[in-house]
């Protein structure tokens, strides 16, 4: 009897113990990193050429999504659809100059959905996008910051040579006295050098130093031991201008790199689908009107893979420094990239488009307890940037927004073979006249040295056309709305303002045959149009294959 008392006691000893410490246990860490203008030239995405051994460590330590899209290929209004989980036109966020927060004052964001929920959000670098930061409702906290060292050299207009930023200065001051100094400003027409190869430590451009003000708040938040975080870390790189330290540079033989083959824009396709490379051509020592010398070609991409190889090293300092912690186990990870980047590819260099090398993106979920039986494979789901706000909501066990328009990943990150949903969805009004920032080419801008392109372009898409051509329709209302499904990419010009009426231009790319996306093969295959039509009409709530989610 005596026994049997002792043996009940200690019974209710361990269960109350392991209740209490149940109680006690937090809910995950979010460590939320951000990468910018990153298209799958990675070494876990199969790249040959590209160094990014921390990014592929991380691959290996959870899921890879191989076929993840954006639903807007530039950075405002990928980042906003993303961290409020709803697209693009339904927040009418479509260039960079619309605030989410003045469209739809009540939306929630992801951090702020955590902070509301008993987290401590905090982010560096570059999360949402320019001065769109939503600091009083999403952050709950300023990181800490922790000062350049003291062999970093002055940075000027981003640069760390005196070349490089004797160059810059030079380029503003004879542009502004050409066109005065607000049009300069207001468009960001001065610009240095394209590309910066400097024997400086990593602290040295914003990238290292705000991994390093990551790992100190990384610090700080984890004295707090009962409260969990959320913690974002905004990478600028390989964003333009192609700047990293020269060690980065190193890891590349430029005489060995490869260029783009597939130097034409697709046969039969959109006049409206591309433009002429502004973004890049802005650059001082870049040709404004003429194509790029291979010898350039081969300089760029070098600089653009070193800037990958620089962010990869950061992100290996972030993770080493949560492993330090002791708070790894407890911390899901995810890796995003806001959109692609076409570095030659069609003719093209920048990411305003609505094809695969722009709205194809690297995206990475570590869920401990989730992933860790599978950790290391891939999937080949289409998923989109907009499942990233329900997904994590549902591995932190909270109650998701009624306003998300994306599917929570949990079911693929368990079993990453699943049959998903059937379509990936993104949009760019006319990439050819909305290049520069995703906005109507203001008269100033139309009047630089930009003038002859824009002429171009306009003669190109006015004899495509032919009496469907107005100006003010095709820069104001038309909008190329894209569909990828497991085979096919569909692109959809229309009038946004009458979405039921037939389409403009049509275009269609067989992946299976055409990965390159090189022939619009819709004209000939009008019933696979009608039918592709369907699925796309359907949209994204139609598109999970059968769960409910």
């Amino acid at each position: 009897m005596k026994n049997r008392v002792f043996f009940s006691f200690l019974l209710a000893t361990v269960v109350f113990s392991t209740n209490v410490f149940s109680q006690k246990k937090k809910q995950p860490n979010i460590l939320f990193i951000a990468v910018d203008d990153l298209r799958t030239d990675l070494g876990c995405y199969d790249s040959p050429v590209v160094k990014s051994p921390n990014i592929d460590a991380l691959a290996k330590a959870g899921i890879q999504f191989n076929r993840a899209y954006c639903q807007e290929a530039i950075c405002g209004p990928s980042r906003a659809s993303l961290m409020t989980g709803a697209r693009p036109e339904t927040i009418n966020v479509i260039d960079l100059f619309q605030d989410f927060r003045l469209n739809c004052p009540s939306i929630k964001t992801i951090p702020q959905h955590f902070r509301e929920n008993g987290y401590e959000t905090v982010y560096t670098g570059k999360v949402f996008h320019g001065k769109y930061t939503d600091d009083a409702l999403s952050w709950s906290r300023k990181p800490i910051r922790v000062k350049a060292s003291g062999e970093s050299e002055e940075v000027t207009g981003g640069y760390s040579l005196p070349e490089s930023q004797l160059m810059y200065l030079k380029n503003k001051i004879a542009l502004e006295s050409k066109y005065g100094e607000k049009m300069i400003r207001e468009n960001w027409l001065a610009k240095g050098p394209v590309t910066e190869c400097a024997d400086v430590p990593d602290d040295a451009y914003e990238d290292g130093q705000n991994t390093n003000s990551a790992i100190a708040t990384l610090k700080d938040l984890v004295k707090k031991e009962d409260k969990p975080w959320f913690l974002g870390l905004g990478f600028h790189k390989p964003h333009l201008d192609w700047i990293a330290p020269k060690k980065y540079w190193d890891l590349y033989d430029e005489a060995k790199i490869p260029i783009a083959t597939q130097v034409n824009p697709p046969t039969n396709g959109a006049a409206m689908g591309l433009s002429e490379s502004m973004e890049l051509r802005v650059g001082a020592d870049v040709p404004k009107t003429e194509p790029f010398s291979p010898e350039l070609q081969r300089r760029l991409r070098h600089g653009y893979y070193a800037c990958i190889s620089y962010v990869d090293a950061q992100v290996g300092k972030m993770v080493q420094a949560l492993k330090d912690s002791g708070e790894y186990d407890n911390t899901i990870i995810v890796l995003w990239s806001d959109h692609g980047f076409n570095l030659g590819e069609m003719g093209y260099w920048g990411k305003a488009t609505n094809y695969e090398l722009a709205t194809r993106v690297p995206f990475i979920i570590v869920a401990p307890g989730v992933t860790d039986k599978v950790k290391g494979q891939k999937s080949d789901a289409l998923v989109e940037l907009v499942d990233i706000f329900p997904t994590l909501s549902d591995l932190a066990g909270l109650k998701r927004p009624a306003h998300l328009e994306g599917h929570s990943l949990v079911p693929v990150l368990k079993n990453p073979s699943i049959k998903w949903q059937d379509a990936a969805f993104s949009l760019f009004p006319n990439p050819a006249m909305r290049e520069w920032a995703a906005r109507p080419y203001t008269p100033p801008f139309r009047n630089s040295f930009f003038a002859p392109l824009i002429k171009k372009i306009e003669t190109r898409i006015e004899n495509q056309m032919g009496d469907k051509w107005d100006r003010e329709v095709f820069e104001d209302f038309v909008m190329g709305y894209a569909m990828r499904t497991d085979r096919y990419r569909m692109v959809v010009w229309k009038d946004r303002r009458f979405p039921e009426k037939e389409p403009l231009f049509v275009e269609l790319y067989d992946h299976e045959k055409d990965s390159q996306e090189t022939t619009n093969i819709a004209m000939n295959n009008p019933q696979l149009v009608k039918k592709l039509m369907v699925t796309f009409n359907g949209g994204w709530e139609s598109s999970l294959k059968g769960y409910k989610n």
